[in-house]
């Protein structure tokens, strides 16, 4: 008690006087102890971005969407304000291209679609909308489908000359199919579950529960389109009545009222279980083959800065044609910068936003952002990474016309490269830093989607005291 007494008289004693009692981790403690400040004590007089006074010679991103900003194409002292028509809404979506990254430069094509802006398609109890070369000329490799079927609605009985990836994103779905030595195959899926089904596969797809199923198609031709499929009743349609009778050895008037054309999405009957639907003929017999997945029912990669999933063909053996991630990256964390080897990174943005610069050797850079439901490609072997620039965790596709995923990891690289090596080509005319950038990769150890240290953590130098 009496020193507890004698400590506080001293630190009246000591304030009357003027002066303070250090605290370790105050900022005047720091500096006599010779250390830098951290960011969180740093005071500095920012512009508002987007304005002509804002300085940020780092390229940091930028949320325009959850801060309700409206970018301008003002940068480091360069630029101006627009006097002429202005899309906001757009511009607020697209930030980094009203106000690129210092950093960017050359000519690039557009890599990024958003399936808002693709044409829907309005059936029956559903609706489709696609998203293929055509509409996203970088698109070369893949294709994709998005498709929505109510309770119950049939994506009637046909067959692609492409091979068909697909993840459920939401509800639950049947897929039948029969595999190429006539194989019986039916099964129920859920949000997260894939199907595979290699060309010329004949399936249909219904949805089931009380909101039926949404998913994403993906084909292994960016030339594919929806219009293009070989449908059931579009091909009877378009067969002589007498043709049809004869192959199923029935009379002509039996087919007197089928469909005159496609029904193509169309409302069904409710479906039972598995096991009263499935056919019982003399010639059934079980598929031996394994057209779908549980891809979220995986044991996810943990890494710093989320997790990821991968599914191929080393887990989904039928899927020889396209191999995919599912990653999830949570805000300020970065899809650390890497590059793919053996095809084209087709992505789809299911949750968050997220901002992606690609790096097309020969000086050419260019940064696009993106949101939920857009669309993303990188070509093979360029360079990129994908930040977290919002509040809440990405959620996301990587998808390949591939059999197997495969990336090139930069951190991974550095750290298994000697140290003299990467040295002597960083930091050449900076050996302080450069001892400090080996400590950080020596490591070598791959962290796909990575968490760096926050402002407060690390130690900058002072701008102002």
């Amino acid at each position: 008690m009496k020193l507890q007494s004698s400590l506080l008289l001293m630190g009246i004693v000591l304030n009357e006087l003027g002066l303070a009692v250090p605290v370790q981790d105050s900022p005047r403690q720091r500096l006599l102890d010779g250390h830098k400040l951290p960011a969180k004590y740093r005071k500095t007089k920012k512009a508002p971005p987007y304005t002509p006074g804002d300085r940020d010679p780092f390229d940091n991103a930028i949320d325009s969407v959850g801060k309700k900003l409206d970018p301008l194409p003002y940068r480091n002292g360069l630029g101006t304000s627009v006097l002429g028509p202005w899309n906001w809404e757009r511009s607020r979506q697209n930030p980094d291209l009203v106000r690129p990254p210092s950093t960017d430069r050359g000519d690039m094509q557009n890599m990024r679609w958003s399936f808002a802006d693709s044409h829907v398609r309005i059936e029956e109890g559903g609706w489709t909308r696609q998203t293929t070369v055509r509409e996203l000329g970088s698109s070369v490799e893949l294709a994709s489908v998005n498709m929505r079927l109510d309770e119950g609605v049939i994506r009637e009985l046909h067959w692609h000359k492409e091979a068909e990836w697909a993840y459920v994103l939401d509800g639950e779905v049947r897929v039948t199919a029969i595999d190429y030595e006539g194989g019986s195959f039916i099964d129920d899926l859920k949000k997260g579950d894939l199907w595979y089904f290699p060309s010329g596969v004949p399936h249909s797809l219904q949805g089931l529960g009380a909101n039926g199923t949404e998913f994403l198609l993906v084909f292994d031709d960016g030339a594919f389109s929806e219009e293009s499929t070989f449908i059931l009743t579009d091909w009877l349609a378009h067969t002589p009545k007498s043709v049809i009778a004869k192959n199923f050895n029935l009379a002509p008037e039996i087919f007197a009222h089928i469909p005159d054309a496609e029904k193509y999405i169309f409302q069904g009957s409710q479906p039972g279980s598995i096991d009263d639907e499935k056919p019982s003929g003399k010639g059934v017999r079980k598929s031996k083959e394994k057209f779908t997945h549980r891809m979220l029912d995986q044991e996810p990669k943990k890494t710093s800065g989320g997790q990821v999933r991968i599914a191929d063909s080393k887990n989904f053996p039928i899927s020889k044609t396209v191999a995919a991630a599912h990653a999830i990256i949570e805000p300020g964390a970065l899809r650390e910068m890497h590059w793919h080897p053996n095809a084209d990174e087709w992505s789809f943005f299911i949750k968050g936003r997220a901002r992606v610069t690609i790096f097309g050797s020969s000086g050419t850079a260019r940064t696009f952002d993106f949101m939920p439901g857009d669309v993303g490609i990188v070509p093979r072997n360029m360079g990129h990474f994908v930040e977290n620039i919002g509040d809440e965790p990405i959620e996301m596709l990587e998808v390949f016309r591939a059999d197997e995923f495969r990336d090139f990891s930069l951190f991974q690289w550095m750290g298994e490269t000697p140290k003299k090596m990467v040295i002597d080509h960083l930091f050449a005319d900076d050996p302080k830093n450069g001892e400090i950038f080996w400590d950080k990769v020596k490591s070598a150890e791959k962290d796909e989607v990575t968490m760096p240290d926050t402002d407060e953590d690390s130690e900058l130098p002072v701008d102002e005291l």
